[in-house]
């Protein structure tokens, strides 16, 4: 697999470059590529399904006036073919190694203000303040070691291994967020997420669209608190 980091930022690349024109990706978009990573979707079997899906595309338009494709979703079916094409015609699979910190371009100092930056903002939540707090002292931790290890003081940071734990610490974070907000808070949110993706549904199955509305509605949740994201993929963007 390329560099893990890379997923996202490749993958809105790709879908740029066959659209023609810059699209900024929609917040649906960002949920579906979580849920291609998530579960376990090759980088490249992404890239494949996008340019298989604007293949289809562009041959299609060539005989019937078609409008442009706007939005991620069009390439779910075939971003599902390829990983399956991949997965069938794989002999076997190498192991990840350790994701040294200079190589992906996540410097150790900008690694520990990111979780720097996050702990604070969890440590000011007036929601969910217990469990934001337990999340604000583990990234405290988290940033130490870091530091430590650009000082010299430790090895060197597993990055990947950073980003899973970040991962559990989202999922405790959108639990507590989820029993802590409104009733109608939630049903709004489904609502728009069902709005959404309601020209996408006949191109993604029942699970995936489940997996998508549930990334959707959290991360409306943490705009909606005003609660960073903790992924390494959004250290750059905050």
């Amino acid at each position: 697999m390329r560099n893990y980091f890379n997923y996202f930022t490749e993958i809105e690349e790709r879908f740029q470059q066959r659209r023609g024109a810059v699209l900024l990706l929609s917040t649906l978009d960002w949920a579906l590529i979580e849920t291609w990573r998530e579960a376990g979707i090759p980088l490249e079997a992404a890239l494949r399904g996008i340019d298989a899906a604007f293949d289809k595309y562009e041959a299609r338009q060539k005989r019937a006036r078609m409008q442009k494709i706007n939005g991620l979703a069009w390439c779910a079916q075939a971003v599902i073919a390829a990983a399956m094409e991949m997965s069938e015609a794989a002999v076997g699979s190498t192991g990840s190694a350790a994701t040294p910190a200079a190589e992906s371009g996540f410097e150790q100092e900008r690694v520990a203000a990111h979780l720097t930056a996050a702990a604070q903002a969890l440590e000011a939540a007036e929601v969910a303040p217990e469990a934001c707090r337990a999340a604000a002292a583990r990234l405290g931790e988290m940033a130490a070691e870091v530091t430590a290890a650009g000082d010299g003081k430790n090895k060197a940071v597993d990055l990947e291994a950073m980003e899973r734990s970040l991962t559990v610490l989202e999922e405790k974070l959108f639990a507590a967020l989820t029993a802590a907000a409104p009733e109608e808070l939630l049903v709004g949110l489904k609502e728009h997420a069902a709005r959404e993706l309601a020209p996408y549904r006949s191109r993604m199955g029942v699970v995936q669209l489940r997996q998508v509305e549930r990334q959707f509605v959290h991360k409306q949740l943490l705009v909606h608190y005003n609660l960073p994201r903790l992924s390494l993929f959004y250290m750059s963007q905050q």
